[in-house]
């Protein structure tokens, strides 16, 4: 009978464990969280010194039951969960949940699923670190309160089943900041003007950029400014003013942390957040590999640290020197310091042997976890490698008489390095230019030709989930488990649209970012929620208490909460009377609100079910048929202007039409916060709102 009893969290990780500790051990999985505050209530007595009130969740009751009796027969228990916060709290709640004794009870973890950690893990074997668990309490129970006081304001003043969360609510005024910039933003133009020159000795012709003059660059904002430069250009002799030569190495990329494998996944793959997750942790807990069954092929998902152990250093640079050469293994480190606090007891996301190439493992691994491993295998093989060199040249072009410059930008891979193993999707694909082996000062080059081109300034970009991951990292916002939830979390809610990978704010998600912003501004100030991060691993630390931290917090909350329910005005969306009648009963139908947005309804439901889109007209014409202009949605709820004879008319635009016709071209004009530009970029006439107010006044 087995002495002792491992409880780890997922059921997949039960077979592999239990073939390497053999039959002394029973492995039972808890199948994540065993306790949690009650659904139907706050669950925090905030009268008394805000003592969380945990109940067992509903149908783990028969599990508790199975892992009580195991507990009772076995000499010692080994509290197994995932080694980070969430698991160090998921080991205390089974400690209370099972009654454990401390002299009985251990808690053990370990980074990744192989038979040499876990059997490690069992000889370094420990208490329960009641500051990690206590971050866990103070980061649910702030959770709890943000999610729990605000939601029902929003229940009351937009619709049922809307939500608000801590970190969810500033994601959300993230995404809603950009788009506002995006809608503001007015393009400027500009030129580029590139010169080919011929080169003795070479068949391709050399292209040099228009730089500007000896002294100083200068940009080309229009079309005369470009005719008056080429003007000045003509007959003008060119000759090399200045040629510099040298090297510029490339650093190996660190090894990945969840943001960095989220945010890669998702531009190389095109893999959401959620998906590389839910891939990465199937790889973590196990794979059945042919000949070695079941064992854990990269390490734990979760960190934000980028140390790496130093026996898979020396094992890995062992592989790469004998793949690969001496020369290829790198002779620093491969970490980097972060200025926030790391859980450093974390390594990188590795492989767990570098000796499982992807090649090795393709009959074992689906499509997509073989696309993920590979990623995941070839980032860290390439973080142990040598940074790549390359050769660079730069070339001062000059012209006589009119003074102005051009210059040449080259390069070329002199040692590729990493770069044998892994190129990222933005890595120089193409060598710019050739090397200009045969230029030195004052050799004269013949003209062969003028390339000129118009550009626009282009907006900020729209959010994707890897931008978005990226930024909420950099601002301190959530912690490694919690980007992937809180986006997934924002597109279930419709507040935001995923369209072609870019994250677009829906009407739901404007109502609700407002009504937070004017109502709970210091929720979703990005400061105020990157202090909290802080203040909770401080609680980690040991440094502060976890209830000063919620002590500190509620009464804010809740006076902010009280003034909302008072003072916010009602969103009077459902029930609004229009002017359009039913076909099928003849009342007047009523905007309701709905998991899409607005759309008709016949007031006589249920009797008559009869519903249409609604199209809010905007009081503009349509500039190629002359109906009206209407708002519409796409179908993932994201705005948009249209006629409303689509499709019979073809008219739409993101930003929203004006009554103004363009004074330089007549064409029809586009609102950019407080001006207004025509929609015809080659014209670009643009106009402040307050110069048509102060006409029409």
């Amino acid at each position: 009978m087995a002495k002792y009893l491992v409880i780890v969290e997922s059921p997949a990780k039960v077979k592999t464990i239990q073939k390497f500790l053999g039959s002394n051990y029973e492995v039972l999985a808890s199948q994540g969280h065993v306790r949690d505050l009650p659904k139907s209530q706050l669950g925090i007595d905030v009268e008394h010194g805000y003592e969380p009130k945990y109940i067992t969740i509903r149908g783990k009751g028969d599990i508790l039951a199975k892992l009580r009796k195991e507990a009772k027969k076995a000499e010692r228990v080994y509290l197994a969960t995932d080694p980070d916060r969430e698991g160090e709290a998921i080991s205390w709640h089974l400690s209370k949940a099972l009654k454990l004794e401390d002299k009985k009870m251990y808690r053990i973890s370990f980074n990744e699923i192989t038979k040499t950690a876990v059997k490690a893990s069992l000889r370094e074997a420990r208490q329960i670190d009641m500051d990690l668990v206590n971050a866990q309490q103070a980061r649910r129970m702030l959770d709890r309160m943000v999610g729990y006081r605000i939601s029902p304001i929003l229940w009351a003043k937009i619709k049922r089943g809307l939500s608000a969360g801590r970190v969810q609510s500033v994601a959300l005024r993230i995404i809603a900041d950009r788009e506002e910039e995006i809608n503001a933003f007015i393009p400027e133009e500009y030129w580029s003007l590139d010169a080919k020159f011929g080169v003795a000795g070479e068949k391709k012709p050399l292209t040099a950029k228009f730089y500007g003059t000896k002294s100083k660059k200068m940009s080309i904002s229009s079309k005369e400014e470009l005719d008056k430069i080429l003007k000045e250009l003509e007959g003008d002799n060119y000759r090399v003013a200045d040629v510099k030569r040298g090297e510029r190495v490339k650093k190996a990329p660190l090894p990945f942390t969840t943001s960095t494998l989220q945010q890669e996944a998702s531009k190389t793959l095109n893999f959401s957040t959620q998906k590389t997750m839910r891939l990465a942790q199937q790889l973590y807990e196990g794979i059945d590999i042919k000949g070695n069954g079941t064992v854990g092929v990269i390490t734990y998902l979760r960190t934000d640290s980028t140390r790496v152990s130093e026996e898979a250093q020396k094992n890995t640079r062992t592989y790469i020197e004998k793949q690969y050469g001496e020369n290829y293994v790198s002779k620093s480190q491969g970490t980097k310091a972060s200025g926030k606090k790391i859980q450093d007891a974390h390594e990188a996301i590795r492989p767990t042997d570098i000796t499982r190439t992807p090649s090795v493992l393709k009959d074992s691994l689906s499509r997509d976890q073989l696309r993920l491993y590979q990623l995941i295998w070839k980032r860290f093989m390439a973080s142990q490698m040598a940074d790549a060199v390359y050769e660079t040249a730069n070339v001062k072009i000059d012209g006589e008489p009119s003074g102005y410059r051009f210059t040449v930008a080259a390069s070329k891979v002199k040692f590729d390095g990493f770069l044998s193993v892994y190129m990222q999707e933005d890595e120089e694909k193409t060598e710019s230019n050739m090397l200009v082996k045969g230029l030195t000062p004052d050799t004269a080059l013949k003209l062969k030709d003028f390339d000129s081109k118009q550009h626009f300034t282009q907006p900020p970009a729209h959010y994707t989930e890897a931008a978005l991951v990226k930024t909420l990292e950099e601002l301190g916002i959530g912690r490694p488990s919690t980007y992937a939830p809180t986006i997934t979390t924002i597109i279930a809610r419709r507040y935001v649209a995923k369209e072609n990978r870019n994250l677009y704010l829906t009407e739901l998600g404007e109502v609700v970012n407002h009504m937070m912003k004017q109502a709970f501004p210091s929720i979703v100030e990005v400061d105020f929620t990157a202090n909290m991060e802080g203040l909770l691993d401080r609680v980690e630390e040991g440094t502060v208490s976890w209830k000063t931290v919620v002590e500190n917090f509620y009464p804010d909350l809740e006076d902010a909460v009280q003034c909302a329910e008072k003072e916010l005005e009602e969103i009077k969306i459902e029930d609004e009377v229009t002017d359009v009648i039913c076909e099928e009963c003849g009342r007047n139908m009523v905007i309701k609100y709905g998991p899409h947005g607005r759309f008709l309804a016949c007031p006589g439901f249920p009797e008559c079910r009869n519903t249409k889109p609604y199209l809010e007209k905007i009081g503009v014409a349509c500039p190629i048929c002359g109906k009206e202009v209407v708002l519409r949605k796409s179908k993932k709820g994201r705005k948009y202007f249209g006629c409303e004879d689509n499709p019979t008319c073809a008219f739409m635009s993101w930003q929203r039409p004006s009554k103004q016709k363009c004074p330089s071209c007549g064409g029809y004009m586009l609102e950019k916060g407080a001006k207004l530009v025509c929609a015809n970029e080659g014209c670009g006439f643009v106009m402040n709102k307050e110069e048509i107010r102060e006409k029409e006044a």
